[in-house]
């Protein structure tokens, strides 16, 4: 199918602006809600916009979760997005390296988790999982954040285990459910925005 929208509407634009994206950007999804005139693409803006509003997340830790998060899904676009403003809040190369590799990190724990979890057979949960995590360990911003991270990329990726170990953690740690609940809410919206804007 090929795309038909030439000119996006002025809220879309908006959008694609305040992303960084350039003027000849186009995807197939936006262009069948554009050309549906789907009010769901108002939902999608405020609801990213929104996303940068927390009492419990700095504005850093929500940029530098965005990395985690876009590096899970694959999005380029937002990504650099994230990237970029991750900078600008004052993360560092490492923490912004940090944030690259959680997301890679629990893209394998996820899978391996997943499946001890799905099987449940005992002779699985006896064999070592031989995967390196060393990263976890003395993490740059600090164990709790990447618990937060960890948490949050998990629950996109649908880890059970890890997502109930990393929220466990978390409060084992002193943070207030209402920041484990803001970073899962990031994740929900910048999984939905990277479904459209690609």
């Amino acid at each position: 199918m090929e795309s038909t929208v030439t000119t996006y509407s002025e809220s879309t634009q908006e959008f694609l602006e305040f992303l960084k994206v350039g003027k000849d950007y186009e995807t197939q999804a936006l262009d069948l809600l554009e050309n549906g005139k789907s009010r769901y693409l108002a939902d999608l803006k405020i609801n990213f916009k929104n996303s940068f509003e927390s009492e419990f997340l700095t504005k850093k830790e929500i940029a530098v979760l965005g990395v985690a998060l876009s590096v899970n899904a694959g999005n380029t676009i937002l990504r650099t997005f994230f990237a970029a403003n991750a900078q600008q809040e004052g993360a560092s190369a490492e923490e912004i390296a940090e944030a690259v590799g959680c997301a890679s990190l629990l893209s394998a724990n996820n899978v391996f988790y997943r499946f001890r979890h799905f099987v449940n057979k005992e002779k699985y949960n006896e064999i070592p999982a031989r995967i390196k995590m060393n990263i976890m360990g003395r993490p740059v911003g600090g164990k709790e954040f990447f618990e937060l991270m960890s948490l949050a990329v998990s629950a996109v990726n649908g880890c059970e285990m890890c997502v109930k170990a990393h929220e466990a953690s978390l409060i084992e740690l002193g943070a207030k459910e209402e920041r484990v609940f803001e970073a899962v809410r990031l994740a929900s919206v910048i999984t939905s925005v990277s479904k459209i804007i690609y």
